[in-house]
């Protein structure tokens, strides 16, 4: 007979199979991290794991997406306590240091994220879809600031800058120096 949880269990236990699942596959990808030893880590049950989610991939979609809404949150709370193009620079440093510390973010091309992404729902793929939307309305939706030049242009800088973290190991300076001084020196560029 399974056991019942109550909700401050189930809440405690979903929260800690997000932690385990975001821990492992930033550690070893999505193909090597399994529901058993997730289940394992976390202290239930392979049939208890269905409970709170109806596969693998669904506790995936989750932690992609908490993840994404955790940056463009943090991002998003930095904006609006500068409201200017440095605050906007502040923002971009934040986002790039939560991608450095979540790899599967920048593996988008690796043939593990292909595999996730082609064994997702139609509709898990549309949550990751808009919830990477997220990022470009941040970046180019403030009223108070104007862009310098079209936001197609703006948006595939600001993701190329992120997109460096993948060639952190071969600069001959610190990644994130390096990053922030990018930074810095583009916002005149991009924003009034």
């Amino acid at each position: 007979m399974a056991r019942s949880f109550n909700g401050q269990e189930k809440e405690a236990i979903q929260k800690n199979l997000l932690d385990a699942c975001k821990q492992s596959w930033t550690q070893f990808g999505y193909k090597k991290t399994s529901v058993d030893a997730l289940c394992k880590q976390v202290g239930i049950s392979k049939g208890a794991f269905y409970l709170f989610f109806e596969s693998k991939e669904a506790l995936f979609c989750d932690v992609l997406c908490a993840v994404q809404k955790e940056i463009c949150g943090a991002a998003s709370a930095i904006i609006e306590k500068r409201k200017d193009k440095y605050g906007v620079a502040e923002a971009l440093k934040s986002v790039y240091r939560a991608y450095d510390s979540n790899n599967f973010l920048y593996q988008a091309d690796s043939m593990d994220y292909t595999v996730l992404m082609r064994k997702l729902s139609p509709a898990q793929a549309k949550r990751i879809e808009a919830s990477s939307k997220m990022s470009r309305h941040l970046f180019l939706s403030q009223p108070y600031l104007a862009l310098k030049v079209d936001e197609d242009l703006a948006i595939s800088v600001i993701y190329a800058l992120i997109m460096n973290v993948k060639n952190k190991d071969v600069l001959p300076r610190n990644a994130t120096e390096t990053f922030d001084f990018m930074v810095d020196h583009l916002m005149d560029s991009l924003y009034v």
